[in-house]
Order: structure tokens, then C-alpha cells, then sequence
């Protein structure tokens, strides 16, 4: 009897240290050379688990990171970060010239055409210098994707779920939005997906499902997986709220991981 009381005290004490398990990143480190510059891209694998990836485009949007961190440490995955001396858009030289670009607008030669306009200089080989960055951001990308998580920050008053509304700038962007008066319209979701719109919608978040066929083509992260049809979530909340974060994406995850298996879902 006293053997049986001691093996059950010693499951319980395993399965409470393992539920207990804190997974420490593997840190890789890769220089890219961009033009006559270099960009670092940093990959932190929590345990094993690679088939939902979360992805950190901007450099100063820390408060997305803290929120997230936790949450990587126990439920473990693959994050994928630009390092950028904490600015959020990229810079570099080539041919005499100096580029700049937003590094969530690479993502089809269109968009970096545009961003490289919006910054006043653009050429046909920083073009090709941008697109082979893209291109060594994709092939980081698991095999066993299932879904990827972008993780962004913004300002108070400047992008929110309000930007997507009928009469906004990024109406035409939205096949469906959702919204809560509950929730500060800077702290939202936008999916590609429309299971994940409808559960966490349900759950008072504010939603933007985005429109895969009308979108914008502006060579961002959620269009590229939109045409690929590849579950998509930005989570974004304003600068500083952390625990707003981690609360979001946790929820987010549950979702993510009870139907990773399933894309593009028809809301009927």
C-alpha cells in the first residue's frame, strides 16, 4: 500500500513539474546583405513546435513582444524577428543611392514599388535587392505551417478596427468588420481567415476580416497569405499595453491551435 501512495506521489509531482515546463529559445542569427548594408534576422525556437509561426516585421513594436513572450515560453513555436536598431522601417545603400522601405510592404514587387515611391527614391535594382529579402523571410517559413501570427503594435488614433469601416481609408480592404464598444477600437485583430473572424468576434474582440479578392496589393504580409490561402492573424493593440496583448493573442492561440488543421473556412 505505502509503494502504491509513493508511485502516486511521484506521477503527481512529475505532472505538476511538467505542466510547470518553461521552454528557453534557441536563438539563430542570420545577416542578410541588403545593398551595401546588412539586416539581422533572429529566429527563437521554443521547443519543437513550428506549426504556427509568429512573425515581428517592426522593429519598434516591442509592447507585441512582451505580450507574447510568455506565452512562447509555455505553449512553445517559432518566432521570427528583424532586428533594426529598433526603428520600423528599413534603410540601406546601394549604387550611390540611399533606400528606404516598410519591411511589411515586400511582400510582391508592387508593394515595394510603393514603398520605396512613398519614401521618394526607388530603382530597379534596389527593387531586386528588397525582393531577395522578401524572399529570404518566406524561406524561414516551416514546411508545417499551419497559421502565422504577425505581431504589431500602433498609435493611439492612427491605425485601428474604425480604419476598415464603410466611408474609412481601408473600407474596400474588408470583406467584414466587427466591432465592440468594450474594446478600445486601437487594440484589434485582421485575419484572412473567417472561422477565426466569427469565434473571435464572438469572444467582443474587434475584428477585420480582410477581402482576399479586393484587397489592396500593397505587399503586405496579410495579402500574400491571403492569395496563398494560408491562415493569416495580425494582433495589434496600441503602444505599452502589454497584458491587452497577452490576453488577445492568448485567446487567439486557443482558437489557432483547436482548428490549425482547417483553411479558409466559408461562414455560411
Amino acid at each position: 500500500m505505502k509503494k502504491i501512495i509513493f508511485l502516486f506521489c511521484g506521477l503527481c509531482c512529475s505532472l505538476s513539474l511538467l505542466a510547470q515546463k518553461k521552454y528557453s529559445p534557441k536563438t539563430t542569427s542570420i545577416l542578410h546583405k541588403l545593398g551595401n548594408d546588412q539586416i539581422r534576422i533572429k529566429l527563437f525556437q521554443y521547443g519543437k513546435k513550428k506549426d504556427i509561426v509568429f512573425i515581428n516585421l517592426h522593429d519598434d513594436e516591442t509592447t507585441s513582444l512582451s505580450g507574447t513572450e510568455q506565452l512562447l515560453r509555455t505553449r512553445g513555436g517559432l518566432l521570427i524577428k528583424l532586428e533594426n536598431n529598433n526603428k520600423r522601417n528599413i534603410s540601406f545603400r546601394l549604387d550611390g543611392g540611399f533606400y528606404t522601405f516598410d519591411p511589411n510592404r515586400i511582400f510582391s514587387r508592387n508593394g515595394i514599388q510603393l514603398s520605396l515611391s512613398g519614401f521618394k527614391n526607388t530603382s530597379n535594382n534596389a527593387i531586386k535587392e528588397i525582393e531577395k529579402f522578401a524572399s529570404r523571410i518566406l524561406a524561414l517559413l516551416p514546411k508545417e505551417l499551419s497559421c502565422i501570427i504577425a505581431l504589431h503594435n500602433n498609435t493611439d488614433g492612427n491605425l485601428s478596427v474604425n480604419s476598415f469601416l464603410p466611408g474609412n481609408e481601408y473600407e474596400k480592404d474588408a470583406q467584414k468588420v466587427y466591432t465592440d464598444d468594450s474594446q478600445d477600437p486601437d487594440d484589434f485583430f485582421l485575419t484572412t481567415d473567417s472561422l477565426l473572424f466569427q469565434q473571435l468576434s464572438g469572444e467582443k474582440y474587434n475584428m477585420v476580416w480582410q477581402d482576399n479578392l479586393r484587397v489592396q496589393q500593397d505587399g503586405s504580409l496579410s495579402v500574400y497569405f491571403g492569395e496563398k490561402k494560408i491562415c493569416y492573424l495580425n494582433c495589434e493593440t496600441e503602444h505599452r499595453k502589454v497584458k491587452q496583448y497577452e490576453e488577445m493573442i492568448t485567446i487567439a492561440l486557443k482558437y489557432i491551435s483547436q482548428r490549425k488543421n482547417s483553411i479558409n473556412s466559408v461562414i455560411p
